[in-house]
């Protein structure tokens, strides 16, 4: 009975090692690869049938000279505004 049973778990205080510090172009890198992750992921996801990326390559496929036109107009209409 001289023994004691310890009641809370033992808590390892500075024994783990410290995790090593990245450099700041490793963290760069990493979030340039999340980056480029998620935005080819996202637009695979919008080439799906039924999906606007999907609508969009049929109709440039079907009529390549109208989107074009309309292309054309919305950047007109967004560069005057943009001047202003």
């Amino acid at each position: 009975m001289s023994e004691e049973i310890p009641l809370a778990p033992f808590l390892y205080d500075g024994l783990d090692p410290a995790p090593e510090p990245k450099s700041t172009t490793a963290e760069v890198a990493d979030l340039v690869r999340g980056s480029v992750r998620w935005v080819s992921d996202t637009i695979e996801a919008g080439r799906k049938p039924g999906m606007p990326l999907s609508i969009l390559t049929n109709v440039a496929r079907e009529a390549p000279l109208g989107s074009l036109l309309i292309a054309f107009l919305l950047g007109v209409a967004i560069g005057r505004r943009r001047a202003r």
